[in-house]
Formats: C-alpha cells, sequence, structure tokens
C-alpha cells in the first residue's frame, strides 16, 4: 500500500515537471484548464473551471465570450471579460458581460509565463435566463401601528411583490410592488389585537420570470390599552379646549375693554337722583310754595338744575 502511494506520487511529480516541456507544433504549452460551468443565482453569473497546478507556480487565466451578435455580425470575434483578463482565481464574474437574453459562449486558457494553455470552451451555450431565482430576504418591524418591511438589494433588474394581510378568516390580501430593496416601506397601519403577516417574491423583468414565495411572517400589536388612554387623553383635551378657549377671550375682552375705557365715578352732586322730566313739569304753585317755604333764589335753581 505504501509503495503505490510511493510510485503515485512520483508518478504526479514527474507529468507537473514534464509540463513545461510539452511541445504543440514546437510550441511550450500547459494544460487547459477543464469542467466549465457557470453558476448563475439570482442574475450573478460566475464561471468556474478545475484549476491548472504547477509546482511552485501562479497559473494566471485568460477569459472570452461570444455572444449572439459577435456570432452572427462580427465575425465570430470573441470578446475578453470585463473583470477576468487576465485573473489567478479558477472562477470569474461574468455578470456584466452577460448584458441580453440570448446564448453565451465562452472559453477560458490558462497562461504561464511565455506557455499558453490551448482554449477550454464551455459545453453548453449560457442564457441568462436559466439563473435560479429565490425569495430575498425580508426584515419586518412595527413602528407603533404602522408595518414597515425593509427588502434585501439585488440590484436594479429586480422587482418586488409583497402580499399583506390580517389573519383571520376570510381576510382579503393586499399586494404591493416594490421597485428596488434596501429601504424601508410602509405597508399598512395595524389592528390592535390583530396578527398581519407578510411574505414576498422576487420579479425580473428582463427575463419575465418571478421567484418562489418567501416564507409567511406575522407579526402582531398586544392590547388596546393604547388607543383607550389616546382616546381618553383626547377627548379631555377637547373638553378642557371648548371652556378655557371661551374663558380667556371673555377675560381678554374685559381687560381691554378695562385699559382702553376705564369706568369714570361722577361725584353725587352731578348725580340726577330724579327724572329730569318730573323736575322740568313742576308748577308754579309748587314753586311759590318752595319760595315761601323759604327757599332762596340759589337753592331753588340748584334744585332745579
Amino acid at each position: 500500500m505504501v509503495l503505490e502511494e510511493i510510485e503515485t506520487s512520483l508518478i504526479m511529480w514527474f507529468s507537473y515537471a514534464l509540463i513545461p516541456c510539452l511541445l504543440v507544433d514546437g510550441v511550450a504549452a500547459l494544460p487547459a484548464p477543464q469542467n466549465l460551468s457557470v453558476q448563475s443565482t439570482n442574475m450573478k453569473h460566475v464561471l468556474t473551471w478545475s484549476p491548472v497546478v504547477v509546482p511552485e507556480e501562479i497559473i494566471h487565466y485568460s477569459v472570452e465570450y461570444q455572444g449572439e451578435y459577435e456570432s452572427l455580425y462580427m465575425s465570430h470575434i470573441w470578446i475578453p471579460s470585463s473583470w477576468c483578463s487576465p485573473t489567478q482565481g479558477p472562477e470569474c464574474d461574468i455578470t456584466d458581460d452577460i448584458t441580453a437574453t440570448v446564448p453565451y459562449s465562452l472559453r477560458v486558457r490558462a497562461t504561464l509565463d511565455s506557455l499558453t494553455s490551448a482554449w477550454s470552451t464551455l459545453k453548453h451555450p449560457f442564457n441568462r435566463n436559466s439563473t435560479v431565482l429565490t425569495p430575498p430576504g425580508m426584515e419586518i418591524t412595527k413602528d407603533g401601528f404602522h408595518l414597515i418591511i425593509k427588502l434585501e438589494d439585488l440590484g436594479p433588474q429586480f422587482e418586488f411583490f409583497v402580499a399583506y394581510w390580517k389573519r383571520e378568516p376570510g381576510a382579503k390580501e393586499h399586494v404591493k410592488m416594490v421597485r428596488r430593496g434596501g429601504i424601508p416601506v410602509h405597508l399598512e397601519t395595524m389592528e390592535p389585537g390583530a396578527a398581519h403577516c407578510v411574505k414576498v417574491r422576487t420579479f425580473v423583468k428582463a427575463i419575465r420570470r418571478h421567484s418562489a414565495f418567501s416564507q409567511t411572517e406575522c407579526v402582531k400589536v398586544q392590547g388596546e390599552t393604547l388607543p383607550l388612554a389616546l382616546a381618553l387623553f383626547s377627548f379631555v383635551g377637547f373638553m378642557l379646549t371648548l371652556v378655557v378657549v371661551p374663558l380667556s377671550i371673555w377675560k381678554t375682552g374685559r381687560l381691554l375693554q378695562h385699559s382702553c375705557c376705564p369706568v369714570v365715578m361722577l361725584p353725587d352732586t352731578l348725580k340726577i337722583t330724579n327724572s329730569p322730566q318730573k323736575l322740568i313739569s313742576c308748577r308754579r304753585e309748587e314753586v311759590e310754595a318752595c319760595v315761601a317755604a323759604g327757599l332762596s333764589s340759589e337753592e331753588f335753581l340748584k334744585a332745579w338744575i
């Protein structure tokens, strides 16, 4: 068993040692990368392959793509990837290169100094409409009696359909479209003591596909103490307003009246205790009787006035 392992190790060592000496048409070459595949989830596309191993050496890779337009109208030219020409890792994010919903051919080759491998091409062209769409992450919070949801930001191509309802028999389900994630969105005002539930799914207009709905999450506002207290305070405040405001207006009017038009008290000598008509209609006999009583003319005049 030990001898077999030693033999295998020696064979691998000689193979790696002979790699730089391999000749293709008189030019030294590297093995081409193998097992090309594309992992695509929520419109994020990553090309992966098996690495080329050379002991104590760093292998670089170049990635190129060819879309339908390049194949039909540009003489089958290949375009270097935006982020992976070259790259050291055995993977490449090709999301920015895949800009249309058409088949794309992809290929990779390895380089080591002046050594270059042959191109390895993806067995089946990749189309972004095959991407796997998953429900977005969501965060549900309560702001008082307001139901707030915050969705995972999956990029500008995604829209979200949020379904929400009050958990009770025969409750109507409402649907709200949210055009972008990453920001809080108000759904509705919750009823005290009732549970409100939410679920969401994504929609990608570019490929006209949607994900499955997320798991349903429910929240509940406990009790009605707060609304009753608010109603009581509101009623008391309203009654106080009805009493205090008119009283304040009356008091202010009284203060203005006393400030602008003060009441002046007349002295007793200027006050008329009897009706003036009664004094004027005084008959001559009464006047003579008053004179006979010994009133002086001045006293009579004062009495008449």
